[in-house]
């Protein structure tokens, strides 16, 4: 009998010295999902931008979103250019995301003729009057937050993570973002983001995921949620293609003023 409970002994300090702490399993569970959307080198989408306020009225832009893998230890970059509406086409915005400090983005502005550096500052605030921020435009690198694994929940029928995310940027409009990551594809299906204050902000929802080259999902809908103003922004994606042969030339400041 003793040697028996020595054993039941060993055994649950071994497991114990396997469990994980709320942070390694919410790291863990960042980093899966990394991994899986890594590899696709490049890609581009016609994105459909529909602007709600409070009492329902919508306004529409039309753009084109082209995006570059990141190499050698850097983060992503993309460019964003508007084709409607007619006071806007041209407008273009580059963005080099970091894995560590603060993301690089630039606007090209037609009407003035010239390229303007969005301030590490400013990163807070809206882009183009929709219910995104200049921040929530950008990739999100794993490096950029300490991650804590809340609990399981279900969402709409999935399985899922539900994560805290802490900004590392001193600069961030946020002080936390909660994920919920499906467990079957490590999608990131909903977020709450919550203001400097602490007060929730925000809902981003994710929906229609499809996949592509039989690995990497993209939603098809994401609709941001402003709980504080009562507007909303819906993102409609169509015509993903992956691997059409973008170079780096196209991801440099000198391009936005050629970007078509």
């Amino acid at each position: 009998m003793k040697k028996i409970l020595t054993s039941a002994l060993l055994v649950a300090m071994a497991v114990s010295s396997w469990a994980q702490t709320p942070e390694e399993k919410g790291l863990e569970i960042a980093i899966e999902g990394d991994k899986r959307s890594e590899g696709y080198g490049d890609s581009k989408v016609k994105l459909k931008m529909v602007l709600i306020d409070k009492k329902g009225r919508q306004s529409s832009r039309d753009m084109r979103v082209k995006g570059l893998e990141g190499k050698g230890g850097e983060g992503d970059k993309s460019l964003m250019i508007f084709d409607t509406p007619k006071d806007q086409k041209g407008v273009a915005m580059l963005t080099f995301t970091h894995k560590v400090k603060s993301d690089d983005q630039w606007l090209f502005l037609p009407a003035l003729k010239r390229v303007k550096k969005i301030s590490s500052r400013n990163k807070s605030g809206p882009f183009v009057g929709s219910e995104f921020a200049f921040e929530d435009i950008s990739s999100q690198e794993v490096e950029k937050y300490t991650y804590k694994y809340l609990r399981d929940e279900t969402v709409n029928g999935m399985d899922c993570f539900v994560v805290e995310n802490i900004p590392t940027d001193k600069y961030s409009g946020y002080t936390k973002q909660v994920v919920w990551i499906d467990k079957a594809e490590y999608r990131a299906v909903k977020i709450e983001y919550y203001d400097r204050k602490k007060s929730l902000l925000k809902t981003l929802v994710s929906q229609d995921y499809k996949q592509y080259l039989g690995k990497y999902w993209r939603p098809s809908l994401m609709v941001m949620t402003n709980h504080q103003t009562g507007k909303s922004t819906r993102l409609v994606y169509e015509d993903y293609a992956f691997n059409v042969g973008l170079k780096e030339k196209a991801f440099t400041k000198n391009s936005l003023k050629r970007a078509r």
